[in-house]
């Protein structure tokens, strides 16, 4: 029974897509107040999504946004805040673009409109080239890169789309090394289908989510390692996960522009126990 318990209402999107059963899905709640980090812990495992979203709406267009694994909080997400954004414009009244989203440890992220896409505007994570011994990290990823580099994850640069796609990686070995750095892995190429600049898969089994399926976060660095390569701003991305998802980005010195669609997959309801602090 359910009477007496406090309701919460949830969507259920599907990011960096413009179908349902594809991109990355992430629950958003839309809170009065924040409960305690306890329970946004326990919501986000029991709904065992890459990433579940809380927003608590503020004036003047700016929001409090944090996001949970179903492991950890964590700093930065791209598709989930993707998500948030497209509940609050598409899912309910009295919100219109464009949005800030104020957060814990990544700033403020602002969320514009145009050409049928939301646009994010997140912070550029350079990477470097990697200055000390990794061959246990190769191992587990599998795979012969030609370079790695790091900045909030490692990023492996493979020669072909084939190569990321081929990968196998040991997750247990990969959560290993994430315990010890705090690091996730992505796996990159160039794209060969005339389409996109870039492919890309990420994993990130030490934050509960062994294989990503569509990562905005990561193309922060993402977006600056290609655009430097290939010398343009603008870049055309697929991650090839088995749902995949289409990202494109714009590099502007410091930010990163990602512009993604999103879906409404389902509505529901959470039932918290008399009690839980809201």
């Amino acid at each position: 029974m359910t009477i007496g318990r406090q309701p919460l209402t949830f969507h259920q999107v599907d990011a960096f897509t413009d179908r349902v059963f594809a991109g990355n899905p992430a629950a958003v709640y839309v809170l009065d107040a924040w409960p305690d980090d306890q329970t946004l812990a326990a919501i986000a495992a029991e709904h065992n999504l890459s990433e579940t979203a809380f927003v608590v709406p503020g004036a003047g267009g700016r929001h409090e946004l944090r996001w949970f694994t179903p492991a950890v909080e964590v700093e930065l997400c791209g598709h989930a805040t993707l998500a948030s954004a497209h509940v609050l414009l598409n899912e309910m009244d009295s919100y219109e673009a464009p949005l800030t989203f104020v957060t814990r440890f990544a700033g403020e992220l602002g969320i514009s409109a145009s050409d049928d896409r939301l646009w994010l505007d997140l912070p550029a994570r350079v990477a470097q080239p990697v200055d000390h011994d990794i061959a246990d990290v190769a191992a587990a990823l599998g795979g012969e890169a030609h370079a790695w580099y790091a900045a909030t994850n490692y990023l492996a640069v493979f020669d072909s789309a084939a190569d990321v796609a081929a990968l196998e990686p040991d997750m247990r070995a990969l959560a290993r090394h994430s315990a010890r750095t705090n690091l996730g892995f992505i796996a990159t190429a160039p794209a060969d289908d005339g389409q996109h600049d870039f492919v890309s898969r990420y994993f990130a089994p030490g934050h509960g989510v062994d294989e990503d399926p569509v990562t905005g976060s990561a193309h922060c660095t993402l977006a600056p390692y290609w655009a430097e390569r290939l010398g343009k701003r603008e870049l055309a991305a697929r991650q090839i996960s088995t749902r995949g998802g289409e990202l494109l980005c714009r590099v502007d010195g410091d930010r990163v522009h990602i512009g993604g669609q999103a879906v409404t997959f389902a509505t529901g309801t959470t039932f918290l126990d008399p009690g839980t602090r809201t």
